[in-house]
C-alpha cells in the first residue's frame, strides 16, 4: 500500500483509497424490541447511533466512499451441526436470547440503514471478526488502503475487526459517535483505552465527513497554529515550526508545551495521518507523547537506532533462540 512520505500527509480520505465498514447495523442491536435492545439501548441511545449511522452511510455514498455492510445470521446448523454455541461466551450468549437468526427481522438491517444496490452486503460473521468473512477480497478489489469502521459493538466485533486490519497493513479509523456496545464501561474501555493504541485514528462522524468532502491533492503536512490531535481525540498542543526532513535527518514538528506535556515535543513527521481544517492527527494517543522519547529533534542517528538491526545482523532473533517452525515428520 503506498503510504504519505514525509512531506505530506493527505488532507482528506480519498475515495478511491477509502472505505467505510458498517458492521452489523440490525434490529437485534439497534431496534426496540431486538433480542440484544435492553444490553445495547444506553448506549444506542446516548450517541444517537442510528441517525449517525444513516448520516454517516448517506453522506459517505455522495462522497463517492464505498460502503459495505458487516451483518450476523445464523442457522440452525451453524449450531447443530458445527456448535457454535460452544465455541465462546458471546457465541453462547446470542444462541440462548436467539440473536441473529437467518431470515428473521432481527437479523435484518435497521428501516433506517438499508444497503442499497451500489453497496457490498459481506458475508455473515460468524464470531467477532469481519476480516473472516469476504471482506478482505473486496477491500483488496477496491483498492482500499483506509479502513474506517462504525457500528456495533465496541469491544467485540467492531474492535476484534479493526485490529484484524491494522494487522493486515490497513490504516484503521473507529468512528466513535457511531459506534454502540452492551454497556457504557465496555464502550468507554474501547473508545478511551483499547482503540487509541491498535488504530490510526478515531473520530467522530462530523470530523470524517469534513475529512472526505475537503477533497483535493496532498497539502502541506501542517502549519503554523494547527492543533495537534492524538489518536484518542486529545489535544496535544500547538505546532511552533515545521521541519522538513534532510540531510538524512527526519522531518518533525515542534509543539509547544501544553498541560499534558510541560516541554516542546518534536513529532517526527511520519506519525501524522491526516491534516484537516487546522487539525493535525497523529496516531498515538494523547496520554502517552509525555512518555516518548520526542523531548529533543529526531536525527538520522535515533531513528537508526529504533529500527534495531537488519536481519542479516541480528542473529537469533530471541538473543538466545530462533523461531521453531514446523516440526519435521
Amino acid at each position: 500500500m503506498s503510504l504519505p512520505n514525509e512531506f505530506t500527509a493527505p488532507a482528506a480520505f480519498y475515495p478511491a483509497r477509502t472505505a467505510l465498514l458498517v458492521i452489523d447495523p440490525v434490529n437485534d442491536f439497534l431496534s426496540e424490541g431486538g433480542a440484544a435492545w435492553e444490553m445495547t439501548k444506553s448506549t444506542v441511545k446516548k450517541n444517537d447511533v442510528v441517525a449517525q449511522l444513516q448520516r454517516l452511510v448517506g453522506a459517505t455514498r455522495e462522497a463517492g466512499v464505498p460502503v459495505l455492510f458487516g451483518p450476523m445470521a445464523y442457522t440452525q446448523e451453524d449450531y447443530a451441526d458445527h456448535g457454535l454455541q460452544r465455541r465462546s461466551g458471546i457465541n453462547r450468549l446470542m444462541f440462548e436470547t436467539k440473536m441473529f437468526l437467518a431470515g428473521s427481522w432481527g437479523a435484518d438491517f435497521h428501516p433506517d440503514i438499508q444497503p442499497t444496490d451500489a453497496d457490498v452486503v459481506l458475508q455473515p460473521h460468524k464470531g467477532t471478526d469481519v476480516f473472516e468473512t469476504d471482506l478482505p477480497e473486496h477491500l483488496e478489489r477496491l483498492g482500499t488502503e483506509q479502513l474506517v469502521i462504525a457500528g456495533m459493538t465496541a469491544n467485540l466485533c467492531v474492535e476484534s475487526t479493526g485490529r484484524h486490519a491494522t494487522e493486515h497493513g490497513y490504516h484503521v479509523t473507529f468512528l466513535s459517535n457511531a459506534i454502540g456496545a452492551e454497556s457504557l464501561p465496555a464502550y468507554e474501555a474501547s473508545i478511551h483505552v483499547n482503540y487509541p493504541l491498535i488504530a490510526n485514528a478515531v473520530m467522530e462522524v462530523d470530523e470524517f465527513l469534513a475529512a472526505i468532502t475537503a477533497g483535493g491533492p496532498a497539502s502541506q503536512v501542517a502549519q503554523l497554529g494547527d492543533t495537534v490531535i492524538g489518536s484518542d481525540r486529545g489535544k496535544i498542543g500547538e505546532v511552533e515550526q515545521v521541519v522538513p526532513a534532510q540531510g538524512g535527518s527526519p522531518g518533525y514538528l515542534r509543539v509547544a508545551r501544553g498541560i499534558v506535556v510541560d516541554k516542546e515535543t518534536y513529532i517526527p513527521l511520519d506519525a501524522v495521518t491526516h491534516r484537516n481544517e487546522g487539525r493535525v492527527y497523529v496516531n498515538i494517543p494523547k496520554l502517552v507523547v509525555g512518555k516518548l522519547p520526542w523531548g529533543e529533534p529526531p536525527s538520522a542517528e535515533s531513528m537508526t537506532e529504533k529500527r534495531g538491526p537488519s536481519a542479516a545482523a541480528a542473529g537469533p532473533l530471541y538473543r538466545s533462540h530462533q523461531p521453531t517452525g514446523p516440526r519435521a515428520t
